[in-house]
């Protein structure tokens, strides 16, 4: 063979190998991604647990994040809402807490994680979930019916001082829970006494307050807005140090900024609930961290800003630590409202 047909053969066989070479590479550093993981995502549709009755404000915002997600395609899986109220909320905090491991399952959070533990000596606590985010603050209102003769909190509270004890009903959700600590804290504050009556979710405490089976409730501006835009209720006052900052009207003229604190009324009574998430135990940070970074990007949309204003939420993410220092300190406020109430068990 000649020395110029081996030059050409040699080009032939070396030009091929020059263009696989980088394939090769390639497909060895395929073969090197276990040690380099792709970031955890839920591979099955994700359960979310709301320890809470059809209606309620954790009902409304759980069903919410879940049109935002679908909307958005934030999330590849389908995200399937599962009301477990029973036991004031002890039946979906269980449920979760027995899930070990679960990374498709989730648990909406509020106060109840504190004040069931405390009222009932639930075997539970929020250290034995994994803690992903809090994503709001929500406020508490004084509500009376519209056609009642009371315009103000003050001219409501002094009727209730008048009447013998009991005489005026209060409804809220559950015993024991939000809604009844804040309405000990206010008889404490006012000198007055209501006759309690508990409800499965702050939607029925609203319904009982327009067909005036009960005299006032506490709900959430999320449980009593279609109501209060109907003009069947009344908004007397706000649970916090300052008024609510949204001023779109949702009545044909009031806003949430015009609703007084109640402490301008001369009731000095404050309580915001944290609205949050958590995991099972056993699920991992990765796991934490990728639902974090879900509902960070949920919190960003419009639909969500649109939803804050409307439901009068003060906007509050936090994650990781910051989070769990939150916890703690929310949860040693709500021992301390709990045992004054008188509404610790005995252990």
């Amino acid at each position: 063979m000649t020395k110029l047909k081996l030059k050409t053969l040699r080009q032939a066989v070396l030009l091929p190998l020059a263009q696989l070479a980088p394939l090769a590479l390639a497909a060895l550093g395929g073969m090197a991604l276990p040690a380099q993981a792709a970031a955890w995502e839920p591979t099955k549709p994700v359960e979310v647990v709301v320890p809470a009755g059809a209606g309620g404000a954790s009902d409304q915002m759980a069903r919410t994040i879940q049109g935002i997600i679908v909307k958005n395609q934030l999330m590849k899986q389908p995200m399937l809402i599962l009301n477990m109220g029973g036991a004031s909320g002890a039946e979906g905090q269980m449920d979760v807490k027995g899930a070990k491991g679960n990374a498709h399952k989730l648990m909406v959070a509020f106060s109840g994680i504190y004040t069931l533990p405390i009222a009932v000596n639930l075997p539970f606590n929020w250290r034995d979930l994994n803690p992903v985010a809090m994503i709001a603050m929500d406020e508490f209102v004084l509500w009376d019916n519209a056609e009642a003769p009371y315009k103000t909190a003050h001219d409501y509270l002094a009727a209730v001082k008048a009447a013998p004890p009991g005489t005026f009903k209060m409804g809220g959700t559950g015993s024991k829970r939000e809604d009844q600590i804040i309405t000990v804290a206010l008889e404490k504050s006012a000198g007055v006494k209501f006759s309690y009556i508990p409800y499965t979710s702050g939607g029925q405490a609203a319904t009982q307050l327009v067909g005036k089976h009960i005299d006032s409730n506490v709900n959430n501006p999320s449980e009593n807005i279609a109501q209060w835009r109907a003009g069947q209720v009344r908004a007397l006052c706000v649970f916090s140090e300052q008024r609510m900052a949204f001023k779109e009207k949702i009545t044909t003229d009031q806003a949430w900024s015009d609703i007084p604190t109640c402490k301008e009324s001369g009731i000095d009574v404050q309580y915001q609930m944290l609205r949050g998430f958590f995991l099972p135990p056993d699920t991992t940070k990765e796991q934490a961290a990728y639902y974090a970074d879900l509902l960070k990007k949920v919190t960003a949309t419009p639909e969500w800003q649109s939803y804050v204003s409307k439901q009068a939420l003060k906007a509050t993410f936090l994650t990781g630590t910051d989070f769990v220092k939150f916890l703690e300190k929310d949860e040693a406020f709500h021992n301390k409202l709990m045992n004054e109430a008188g509404f610790a068990a005995k252990k």
